[in-house]
């Protein structure tokens, strides 16, 4: 059973909530939830209903935030939420119902909202924030000085698609939908922000320069917050990986022990034991159950053998004495042959110079990984085809090895055009079998002048945990594009990255060799051997 109830805030704004109420005679410890997409949804895309929470003997509250859904007010994104959050925080403390005992759960937006507040408010007993991070450039919008093409618009226009019902504009929000299904959007949708949401924070970050940090908000997390009992959830194909392990620093840089799951997920397809994980959590936290799991832990899905490994933890520098990697080689055709691309576990041998031609009439697509319209794992073999791609792989691996961290290809590279794009993916080529197991991708754009110039460039890629066995082989693949993950580079300063459109210039890239090399950088360190976890 559940109730509707209106929260008003200090400056008279209704914030319209749902209470779900287990049987029996309370008061109950609360499960607390703010997000942007109608109340009813209560994020059941990814967690359970809250019917199953009340079964447990927590009750939930699941909110509009304000300006969506039923709640009053205009919606202005992430600036409004601190002092919502502590609004709503303080109602429930005082709730005859609720027995003190508060904790928030909720992935992406939902994740965000747990974690703003003034920083004289008192904290929840714990939090559970998934899938989210605090800096709009680096963990909601850009990678590698490039905008998020595909997963930008398609948020920005969802939000848009709101605020049109919440008018009543049926025609604006039919407009907006049909676009997403024919995929229109991602030509059209820069001038349906302009025309439906001119003031969002999707048209906003498009706006940005994506290669700067001025002028981006990073919001901050009081520090009382992030110390306390923190379950942070994250996926290897889930664009905002970086802030889940960015929220994971600052908490133990504030005194806290988070634990981290990084699983086999996407955004929105988590793995089944999700839930059970989720609860756990609360039932410690809030209900005093026996601990099952220590605090501060790290558990990792290995993508190469398809497992849990789990343990203490350390956040390790970047760089560090741990970091392993491989240089590149090349007698100029590895975008046609591939066996003349090679990865060489020492510099002897590497060099030589590789012409990627990218042409904005035919861009290389992106598959898999966690920009793409497919996110999540993939054989990428028929990508890897493409004469645009140039790719570097090694010899069959002697032992077995494990990759964890953050891939980093540094190389040497020029262009013909006043601007390009590098995009890179490493990939595990299992001993015996014709498949291309994509693990990981990133990108990397160069606007101006400098991309002419023979300069050093510095791809990050997704961080990984992989585990290669002896016969295994490592692939580089490198290419000038992948759309519609990023907006395509036009190799002109005249026009704006985005669709291909007339404009765009046939870009010839030079991988100069001599120095390339592809380092791991050691992010998660575990205390152990990585001992399987049941």
């Amino acid at each position: 059973m559940f109730v509707d109830h209106t929260l008003i805030s200090e400056d008279g704004i209704g914030l319209a909530s749902r209470l779900w109420r287990p049987d029996g005679a309370g008061p109950w410890p609360w499960l607390l939830m703010r997000q942007p997409y109608g109340r009813a949804i209560a994020s059941t895309v990814t967690l359970p209903h809250p019917d199953w929470w009340c079964r447990h003997g927590f009750m939930v509250m699941v909110q509009d935030v304000r300006g969506q859904g039923d709640s009053d007010g205009v919606f202005k994104g992430f600036g409004q939420e601190a002092r919502d959050t502590a609004t709503t925080l303080e109602w429930v403390r005082n709730h005859p119902d609720c027995n003190g005992r508060i904790g928030f759960y909720g992935f992406s937006y939902q994740g965000l909202t747990q974690l703003l507040a003034p920083e004289d408010c008192p904290p929840p007993d714990c939090m559970a924030p998934a899938m989210c991070g605090l800096d709009e450039r680096s963990h909601w919008s850009c990678e590698g000085g490039a905008h998020w093409w595909h997963l930008g618009l398609g948020w920005g226009l969802q939000l848009a698609a709101l605020q049109a019902r919440r008018r009543g504009d049926q025609r604006g929000w039919a407009e907006i939908r049909e676009s997403l299904e024919n995929g229109r959007y991602l030509r059209d949708g820069p001038a349906l922000l302009e025309r439906h949401d001119p003031d969002g924070m999707a048209l906003r970050w498009l706006k940005q320069r994506a290669d700067q940090a001025d002028g981006w908000i990073q919001h901050q997390s009081p520090r009382s917050w992030l110390r306390r009992p923190l379950l942070l959830l994250g996926g290897w194909w889930d664009p905002h990986l970086r802030g889940v392990l960015d929220l994971a620093a600052r908490s133990r840089a504030a005194g806290g022990r988070p634990e981290l799951h990084i699983g086999p997920a996407t955004h929105l397809q988590w793995w089944p034991q999700s839930s059970a994980l989720l609860l756990n959590f609360f039932q410690r936290h809030l209900q005093d159950h026996p601990a099952v799991a220590d605090a501060g832990s790290l558990r990792l899905w290995d993508q190469g053998r398809d497992h849990w490994v789990e343990g203490p933890w350390t956040l390790a520098e970047p760089a560090s004495e741990h970091a392993v990697g491989w240089h590149l080689a090349s007698g100029g055709l590895a975008c046609l042959d591939p066996n003349d691309g090679r990865l060489l576990p020492s510099p002897a041998g590497c060099g030589g110079t590789v012409t990627v031609v990218h042409d904005p009439w035919r861009p290389v697509q992106a598959v898999g990984g966690h920009l793409s319209p497919s996110a999540g794992p993939c054989d990428r073999s028929s990508i890897d085809q493409r004469s645009d791609v140039a790719l570097f792989t090694s010899a069959p691996l002697p032992e077995a090895i494990v990759l964890n961290g953050r891939p980093v290809l540094r190389c040497q590279a020029s262009a013909d055009q006043p601007g390009f794009d590098l995009s890179v993916t490493l990939s595990r080529l299992p001993a015996g079998s014709t498949t291309t197991q994509q693990l990981s991708t990133g990108h990397r754009r160069i606007l101006g002048d400098r991309a002419q110039q023979i300069e050093e460039r510095c791809v990050e890629l997704q961080p990984l945990l992989a585990s290669f066995q002896a016969g295994d082989r490592l692939r580089l693949s490198i290419a000038g594009a992948a759309w519609p993950a990023v907006g395509v580079n036009p190799g002109t300063l005249e026009h704006s990255c985005g669709a291909p459109h007339p404009g765009c210039q046939v870009i010839s890239i030079a991988l100069h060799l001599e120095t390339a090399r592809l380092q791991m950088e050691s992010l998660l360190m575990l205390h152990n051997d990585g001992t399987p976890a049941d």
